[in-house]
Formats: C-alpha cells, structure tokens, sequence
C-alpha cells in the first residue's frame, strides 16, 4: 500500500510542477479598449477567471490546455497554451449579427430579436459613444429607420415611430413612463442624455405591456447599471463641445458593487448659446442651461435584485418666436406687451446678444424629479418583476417681457406609476406571462396667466396576457390586453387681475363677471388590444417576420380640453371634449438577413387608424391664418379615419480585412 501512495504522491507532484501561471489582457480587436468582465474557462473543466476592469486576467494552466473566452455582444474565442509563453493578449471580435441580440421591452421575458415577431430595433452603448448628436433621441434617430425627431433648437427632439409621435409614443426611462406634458410641441424629454447606456425601440401598437400612448411605440431608454462584483470604486468622466452652438457638456459617474450591495451617483451640466443654420446664422433663443443628478443604492441574491433610484432634471430653455425684421430679415425680440407690442417694428437683436450665453427673459424653465422601486425575483422556475414609480414635472413658461419673474404658463404635474408582471414556467413548450399597470396622475395650474389645459385626475388601469410558443424553425407570439382610462377635470374660472392687467385664476364664490374657460368633464375611456405574431427560420441566415396587431390609445387631456395659449410653442389650443378613442389595425411583414459581414433587412407595414386625432390651423373667411398682435396662432383638434403605409430597410457591411470600417445605410 505504501508503494501506491508513493507513486500517487509523485504524479500529484509532477502535476503541480506542470502547472504554471499566466496573466492576459483581452481588448474589443475594433477599439483595442480594454473588455471588463470577459469570462475565460479552461476547455472541459469548470475553473477559469474574469478579466478585471483594465481587461487583465490571471490563471493557472498547463502546457497544451485549452481557454475559451466569451463576453456579451463578441465572438467567442479559444487561446492555446504553451509553456514557453506566460503573457497574452487577446483580442475578441464583436458580433454584429444584431438578430441574435435579446430585448427585454417588447414581450415579457428577455427574447432574441430573431424570434420575436415584433418590429423591434436596439442602439447599443458603443452606437450611442459614436454619434454626435445633440441628445439621446437624435441618436436613435440616426441609428434606427422609421425613427424621426420632431425639433425645436437642439436640445428638444421629441420622437416619431413612422410618422406618429406626441402622445402616441410611449417613452421610458429604465421601465417608468417618462410623464412631462408631452402634448407640446416644444416640450423635449426629461433625462440625462449622458446617463443612457442603451435603447430599445418598438415600431407599432404590438407592445401589449404598457397599453395607451404606445399606438406608434416605445421608445425604451435603459440607463446603466454596474455589473461589477469585487468592490472597488470605478469613474467616468465625459467632456464634450460642438462648434455649432458652443456646446460645453461635462458628466461624471461614480459606482461600485461587491456579493450584495451596489450604487451609483451621477451628474452632468451642458450649456450653450445660439444655434447655427446655413440660413439665418444664429437663430435667436435658442440657447439653454441643462442640470441633472441621480443616485441609485441597489441589493441582489442569487434570486433576483431591488433598485432603489433617485433623479433631478433642471432645464433653462430659450423660447424663439421666429420674428424678423421685414427689410433685413434679422431676428427682433419682443419688449412689450399686448396692444404695445407690434410684432412688425420689434428691436433687431444685436450680434453681442445672438453670441451670449446668457440666456433671455422668455425662456422655459422644466424641472423633472423622479423616485422609484424596481424588484426582480425568482418564484420556483417563474419570476416577478414589481416597479412603483413617483414623478413630479413642474413647467414654467415666462413669457412677459415687462414682468420677467412672472410664469405664462405654470403646471405642475404629479404621477404615480405602478407595474407588476409574473413570468409562469415553461408548460409544454409554452411560456406565458400575465401583469397589471397603470397609473395615478394630478395635475395642477400653479401662478399662471395663461392656461392652455385645465386642472385635472387621471386614473389609468391595464392587465395583460402573453404566450409564446416555439418550435422547431417556428416561434409565435401572442396575447391581448383590456385597458380602463378616467379623466375628470373642473370648473375653472379666468378673469383680469386689475393690478398687472394680466389673466388669473378666479376661485368661487367669486366668480362674477368671470369667464368658465374649463368646464367640468368626467370621461371615461376603454379598449381591447391583441398580437399575434410569428417567425420563421428559413435558414441560418435568413429570418421571416408577421405581426398583425390591434392597438388602442385614450384622447390625452389637449385633445379633449384645451382651450388657451402654449406659450411656448406660440400656439392657442382648442380641444373637443366628445372625442372617442383611437383604435389601429396593423400588419407587418420583414425579412432579415445576417452574414458575417452582411446584414440587411427589409419591412413592410400597414395601419389603419379608426377616430384619427390631429390638429388643424384654424383659418379666417378668405382662407387667411388667424393670429394675434403676437404672431401667436389657433389649432384646433378635429377627429377622422387615417391609413398610414410604408418600407423599411437597412443595410450593414463590415468586411474582416478591413479593421474598423463598418458601412450603414437606414
């Protein structure tokens, strides 16, 4: 016996001796930046390491073993040993091959883009870190076909899915419904354009997840979170500066995480001046001073995760008019009110002004807060995913050139957002989800003298069903949803404040002699929406695509109420408060492609829309604008039948032995 344990103890020995240690750095083969968090695994054992936040890694081998390294988003790739070599470094391919990237927003459970049906795109970090652009939104814009931007100066692009935008696009900052008064023209999105760390955006009314205000999609904004586990503290700092409007932006970002624990603070301040066009030079306004912060304090197990999140937007924002001098086409500027005022012989604005960063009196003020809980939780071989989200959107408009500190328009608005979703188990090939959302909403007008849209309630409830269903080449999606809209506003009266010769608020009993400009309105919205979807696998290549889907949409509080001037967007809005509800049929119908150095793909769709809401210029007898002594204009809601059809395509070339060159036609 003796004997044996000797001849054991030898070959361990030998073993040990045969054992040596490496060290590696694995960097992205386009960028050469340094891959934090690359898995490597010694072939046929389960040992291996992780590369550091630098991309360095250690490890034990042996002569002749075998690593395979892999990282989201990137080839994987095999590293041979060999004794005569202790330092390597590797570089990994990234996977362009975007039909095998997962989404998370347009069904219930993380699905690959190949299988799901939906017309669904992504913009990754690295698109996001290579397009200069002004904001977020004109990023997705110049990434993703059918995505359009609505602008008003640099820093407000509201989106539009297929010509459709406002509130028939849903946006969403990590999975909360981004609630800011978006009827308005001039009123951009709330966020911190630096704090984005990816998108995914939905074309159609085929996300049964969140229900009204997505007829034309989603845009879903995701920002970052650290994946980190060994506790050390990391920072990011972004500087930028664009000629165009001299720009200066600056971001930082502090985060760490170990087993249990992580967070995050963040904050960004960008200002700039006039912006430049090829026709007017600066045009005059259209400067702003942008703040934001956020903090996030996170806990996860083995089971799931609870994030704690906190965020404050401050946005000072230029209001243009457009009005120019008739002989030298030079831009002028309001310094009187009412009749005083003659939009005709206003003073020129001096080349000092149009150069400054200092912003003018009538500008916009939008502070956005925002406090929510996201929890993520196995239950058995289901999951749960619960968010109670609490915003406030307070907008002021200052309008009056002699009273600078006095709002026009002054809103606050308060939202309460709640989602529960349950992911069952697999049953016989199907997965099925089901979940509530919805939310409580109130708003209010502050110390105002103009009032495009009245106090009011709004109460929103939806419940959900998904399946999925997969098989072989094939994969179908499908589902419906029920949703239930209240909007009660109240009596609210005007009448001129003797004191400023300004409009106010007047509250009963003291009403005489004031106007009812919001009588009282209890509406109450419903309606059915459903998908059914499918796709096949023609082959390893080549991927077919059907969606045909129903989608519903609530007249927002504009289109059913308002009556009285948008400051901002120099427009008086007129409402109709016996509007029904949008509903859409649509089809979709794709075909996508991916080789290793080729992608492409091509859409079609169409849609019908029953009870059209859009806006109309209201005209004078002989066709003329109608306007005020401010150049201010009448809109006027009206409701018909619409079909909206289009095509799709894109295109991506990135040939191998040709490092770093990849071509993109949308």
């Amino acid at each position: 016996m003796k004997p044996i344990l000797l001849l054991y103890a030898i070959l361990s020995f030998q073993s040990v001796l045969a054992q040596h240690g490496i060290t590696g750095l694995v960097k992205d083969e386009e960028t050469r930046q340094p891959l934090g968090g690359c898995v490597i695994t010694l072939l046929g054992t389960t040992r291996g390491s992780i590369t550091d936040s630098y991309g360095r890694f250690k490890l034990k081998v042996k002569e002749n073993d075998q690593c395979v390294l892999s990282f989201l988003g990137y080839q994987n790739d095999t590293l041979a040993i060999t004794s005569a070599k202790t330092e390597y470094e590797i570089l990994l391919t990234p996977n362009h091959k975007i039909l095998d990237e997962v989404v998370i927003t347009a069904v219930s459970k993380v699905t690959l883009i190949k299988e799901n049906p939906i017309s669904v795109s992504t913009v990754t970090p690295k698109m996001i870190e290579r397009a200069n652009e002004n904001n977020i939104i004109d990023v997705l814009a110049k990434n993703i076909p059918g995505l359009n931007t609505l602008k008003t100066g640099p820093n407000i692009s509201k989106p539009f899915i297929r010509g459709m935008g406002f509130n028939r696009v849903l946006t969403l900052y990590d999975g909360v419904r981004q609630e800011g008064q978006q009827w308005g023209g001039e009123h951009g999105l709330e966020i911190d354009n630096y704090n984005i760390d990816r998108a995914e955006i939905i074309k159609g009314p085929a996300s049964l997840v969140y229900g009204s205000d997505a007829l034309a999609g989603v845009v879903s904004l995701i920002p970052f979170v650290p994946k980190e586990a060994d506790g050390k503290i990391r920072g990011r700092w972004l500087s930028e500066y664009q000629g165009n409007n001299g720009l200066i932006g600056n971001g930082f970002r502090l985060s760490s995480g170990n087993t249990h624990w992580l967070w995050i603070v963040r904050g960004a301040y960008r200002i700039a001046k006039n912006y430049t066009n090829a026709v007017d030079g600066r045009v005059f306004n259209t400067g702003f001073q942008e703040k934001n912060a956020s903090a996030l304090l996170g806990y996860k197990t083995a089971k799931g995760f609870t994030h704690l999140n906190f965020s404050l937007y401050d946005n000072l924002q230029g209001i243009p008019d457009g009005s120019r001098d008739s002989l030298t086409r030079k831009f002028t500027q309001q310094i009187y009110e009412g009749d005083q005022d003659d939009i005709k012989n206003r003073p020129i604005v001096s080349n000092a002004e149009l150069n400054s960063y200092t912003l003018n009196p009538l500008h916009q003020r939008i502070q956005h807060y925002r406090g929510y809980v996201n929890n993520y939780y196995q239950l058995g071989k289901g999951d749960i995913n619960m968010l109670i989200a609490l915003t406030q959107n307070i907008r002021r408009e200052f309008n009056h050139p002699t009273a600078p500190n006095q709002a026009g328009t002054y809103l606050r608005l308060n939202t309460i957002n709640y989602s529960v979703r349950y992911n069952a188990p697999e049953f016989s090939g199907i997965e099925t989800s089901a979940g509530v959302n919805g939310m409580f909403q109130n708003n209010k007008i502050k110390d105002a003298t103009n009032f495009p849209v009245p106090n009011y309630d709004l109460i929103d409830f939806g419940a959900f069903g998904v399946a999925k269903w997969k098989k072989d080449n094939w994969t179908i999606i499908g589902g419906t949803r029920v949703d239930v809209r209240n909007i009660r506003t109240y009596n609210f009266y005007t009448g001129t404040d003797p004191r400023t010769g300004f409009d106010k608020q007047v509250f009963p009993p003291d009403t005489v002699g004031a106007t009812l400009q919001f009588p009282a309105i209890n509406q109450s919205f419903h309606g059915i929406s459903l998908s059914l979807g499918s796709t096949y696998q023609l082959n390893e290549f080549l991927n077919l695509k059907f969606n045909f889907s129903r989608g519903y949409r609530a007249p927002s509080i504009s289109e059913i109420a308002s009556n009285g001037l948008d400051a901002g967007a120099h427009i008086l809005y007129i409402g109709n408060p016996h509007f029904v509800s949008e509903f859409s049929w649509q089809e979709d119908f794709g075909l996508f492609t991916n080789f290793s150095e080729l992608s492409a793909s091509v859409s079609v769709f169409n849609k019908n829309i029953e009870n059209y809401i859009y806006l109309n210029q209201v005209t004078g007898t002989q066709g003329k604008t109608v306007t005020d002594a401010q150049g201010n204009k009448t809109f006027q809601y009206q409701q018909a039948a619409a079909q909206l059809y289009g095509l799709e395509g894109t295109f991506s070339w990135k040939p191998k032995n040709i490092r770093g060159l990849r071509s993109t036609i949308n």
